[in-house]
């Protein structure tokens, strides 16, 4: 069965930093690019950034770059957002996704939903004082 499992999330004041993990089991992650979204209350689900399986190249939107930092360690099948700065505006449900290995993926499609098939249940984040 294939399964994403994130993990991680928590309360952290302004300035701190989280480190989400997401374990994936059923499926190996060498061969799968690899999103991390989030979810706020009343918006839409945005993308926070992509790593792809060829090159472990990462793409982030501009709300995020240069705070987020996307990795992988395709030995323990796992992938990790590294989040530092943390804002209130980041509180959100964090989710992993996959989706199988493609030229360019993550540069013309990885920050889309839309274009994922595997989905981790969400971690919430909370960025409060």
């Amino acid at each position: 069965q294939v399964q994403l499992v994130e993990s991680g999330g928590g309360l952290v004041q302004p300035g701190g930093s989280l480190r989400l993990s997401c374990v994936a089991s059923g499926f190996t992650l060498d061969y799968y690019d690899i999103g991390w979204f989030r979810r706020a209350p009343g918006k839409e689900r945005e993308g926070v950034s992509c790593i792809s399986s060829s090159d472990g190249s990462a793409y982030y939107p501009d709300s995020v770059k240069g705070r987020f930092t996307i990795s992988r360690d395709n030995a323990k099948n796992t992938v990790y957002l590294q989040m530092n700065s943390l804002k209130p505006e980041d509180t959100a449900v964090y989710y992993c996704a996959a989706e199988w290995a493609n030229n360019h993926f993550c540069s013309l499609y990885g920050l889309l939903p839309n274009e994922y098939d595997y989905w981790g249940q969400g971690t919430q984040v909370t960025v409060s004082s």
